[in-house]
């Protein structure tokens, strides 16, 4: 039997990534849809045959419902989440799933006392390189590795909601699940403390559009996170280890090699090169991001209790934790210790 879902939020992001993706799923029939813009909930009816609704209260009233998608505005997902769960329907809630980890934790709870599956949204974790990443390092492929560089770059503005902070707006939200999460999960170990730089430079409003986040593991190795503007593109990962460095832009990866000799002469550091340097070019195959179509298929093997799905409110809540701490940091200047 098909899982019966419901979209909470058909704008851009709902009427494609995730739309999409239950329309060419076996898995999943789209029963109904919510907006609060008319325009919107034509074209779902026209598209899918389905019962449109302005009120998500009265959509969870009158509808059978296995699974809510919210892909709403951030400062919705918590209040949506909690109401559709106490309404006895299983939850996915698009990134980030909330605007804090006060509201978090609320989730969390809101999950456990209902006993419906909260399934949060992060699909960077099933993104191509991030994937092939991990494959190299668990090869050492550059030895230990002591430093990951995660950077998105673009140099554009932007004057929706996501430029007000009173609606979860701003680049850390946005952008940081992309960022900070994969770059933490390639290296596996808890954050240990948090510095933090944000600004707002060309956006309207008042959220930030860059960040940069500087969190050492408890292992001694260090991430760093960026969203930043940048006429020129820079690397989307730097990996950098005691025997090489990998360098990704877009689907296209470097891995360099690289075992510096050691002379006896302590003053000819300038000529410590590899006897046995290798660069390796690859292009990876797949979306950057994760494509919602795997996602969506793992969703509803989770739905089904045949296996649990990959990201768990535990995660998404140590994530909001985090998020938490690059916000307190760059507002106090101060080092934040997780």
């Amino acid at each position: 039997m098909k899982i019966r879902t419901a979209i909470l939020g058909y704008g851009r992001s709902g009427s494609t990534m995730h739309a999409g993706a239950i329309e060419k799923s076996p898995d999943f029939t789209l029963a109904a849809m919510c907006d609060i813009d008319s325009a919107r909930r034509t074209q779902a009816a026209e598209r899918f045959g389905c019962a449109v609704y302005e009120d998500y209260a009265e959509m969870l009233e009158r509808e059978r419902i296995d699974l809510v998608c919210i892909v709403t505005r951030s400062d919705q997902h918590c209040r949506m989440t909690c109401d559709c769960l106490a309404a006895g329907v299983n939850v996915l809630v698009t990134k980030p799933w909330s605007v804090n980890a006060a509201e978090g934790r609320l989730m969390v709870q809101a999950a456990e006392s209902s006993g419906k599956l909260l399934l949060p949204w992060l699909p960077a974790r099933w993104g191509s390189t991030f994937r092939r990443l991990g494959q190299l390092l668990a090869e050492n492929a550059i030895g230990s590795v002591f430093m990951v560089r995660r950077t998105v770059s673009s140099f554009g503005t932007r004057c929706d909601w996501q430029t007000q902070r009173r609606y979860g707006g701003g680049y850390l939200l946005n952008w940081g699940p992309h960022i900070v999460d994969p770059a933490l999960l390639l290296l596996g170990s808890p954050v240990a403390s948090v510095y933090a730089y944000m600004k707002q430079v060309i956006n309207p409003g008042d959220a930030e559009d860059v960040f940069l986040a500087v969190l050492t593991l408890e292992t001694g190795a260090v991430v760093l996170a960026e969203y930043t503007l940048s006429t020129e593109r820079m690397p989307d990962w730097f990996v950098q280890g005691d025997r090489g460095t990998i360098v990704v832009y877009g689907n296209d990866l470097k891995v360099c090699k690289h075992t510096p000799e050691r002379p006896a002469d302590p003053t000819a550091f300038n000529t410590m090169q590899s006897a046995n340097e290798e660069r390796i070019e690859e292009h990876v195959a797949g979306a950057e991001c994760g494509d919602e179509n795997e996602i969506y298929r793992e969703a509803a093997q989770a739905l089904r209790g045949e296996r649990p799905f990959p990201v768990t409110p535990a995660d998404a809540l140590r994530l909001s934790e985090i998020f938490d701490a690059i916000r307190t940091a760059s507002e106090t200047g101060e080092v934040v210790r997780l």
